[in-house]
């Protein structure tokens, strides 16, 4: 088996290190393993320009239009059997440039994005998508933040993991964190996420979650939205209920039947699948008028992008 350590922090500092860490642990459970730091690599911002989906739904794929070390990065994610992330928490949650991979993942990489554009692939004929790419793929987390600002970082991973429906194996954090390598107690930890992700790994059909409990009993989240209705929303499965109080604990409450609207779900995707394309439908329509055009034009001859000049 092969083990992914991805650190996103400064490299040598303590998230490679934490990241080394796990990856010795999965190693002495006898897996292959291969380290990258983020930071070394080339990854531009996603545009939103919507290339990769329209040619994932055209039969011909889903490949990016920006050229940089992305491609290079999902062959190392996908050819691995786990990959064990160690971020370093900005402002709460994870840096600018996790959330760039999340970015750059969807829609192209969504699970349910690439089950409907296979099923259109055969039929027409079009460009085969990666199996890879339909499988299976375990993911562990770490995150190390040098304080205990620390409350929104784990959701982030989360959304990570949701685009391309990964099983989250540990979703751990690290605060007071600046001193890490001389802290046996959390490399004792980091280890044994390696640990758990070789064992997963062995046995990928009986994988299951190892972290802590959370507040939603699906996705493990201890983010919610609340509304003054007292719905309440968890912000990473999306799943729609209401919190209460048992014996000093939170309880989140919520239909069965709100299970098959879940985020990280096929049929949850689908029904998003399903309202994204009425939605495109009703913008192209409104969005092709002449009083659209005009609109457009308005705002493209009002003001342009101010930019520093060439060699200032």
């Amino acid at each position: 088996m092969k083990i992914l350590g991805i650190s996103g922090g400064t490299p040598n500092g303590n998230n490679d290190a934490m990241c080394k860490q796990s990856l010795m642990g999965a190693e002495s459970m006898g897996a292959q393993v291969q380290f990258i730091n983020l930071n070394q690599l080339h990854i531009a911002h996603c545009t939103g320009c919507k290339a990769c989906v329209m040619g994932l739904f055209s039969g011909k794929g889903s490949l990016c239009v920006l050229k940089d070390d992305f491609a290079w990065l999902l062959d190392q994610m996908y050819d691995s059997d786990g990959i064990i992330w160690s971020v370093p928490i900005f402002e709460k949650g994870a840096t600018g440039l996790f959330h760039t991979i999340t970015d750059r993942f969807g829609p192209r990489m969504d699970r349910g994005n690439l089950t409907i554009a296979a099923k259109i692939s055969a039929e027409r004929g079009g460009k085969e998508i990666d199996p890879r790419f339909l499988q299976d793929k375990l993911v562990s987390y770490m995150g190390v933040g040098g304080s205990d600002w620390t409350t929104r970082v784990q959701c982030d991973f989360g959304m990570q993991a949701l685009t391309p429906m990964w099983k989250i194996i540990d979703n751990r954090v690290f605060p007071w964190s600046l001193d890490i390598m001389m802290n046996d107690e959390a490399l004792a930890a980091a280890n044994q996420v390696g640990v758990n992700m070789a064992q997963a790994a062995d046995r990928p059909e009986k994988a299951v979650y190892q972290g802590e409990a959370g507040i939603c009993c699906h996705c493990h989240s201890r983010n919610f939205y609340l509304q003054e209705d007292g719905k309440a929303i968890c912000c990473l499965c999306g799943i729609e209920g209401r919190m209460e109080v048992a014996d000093g604990k939170y309880q989140f409450i919520f239909p069965e039947e709100q299970l098959a609207h879940a985020h990280d779900t096929l049929s949850g995707k689908f029904t998003h699948g399903d309202d994204i394309q009425r939605n495109e439908s009703k913008a192209r329509a409104a969005m092709s008028t002449d009083e659209a055009k005009r609109r457009k034009q308005v705002y493209r001859d009002y003001i342009q992008s101010s930019k520093p000049e060439k060699g200032a």
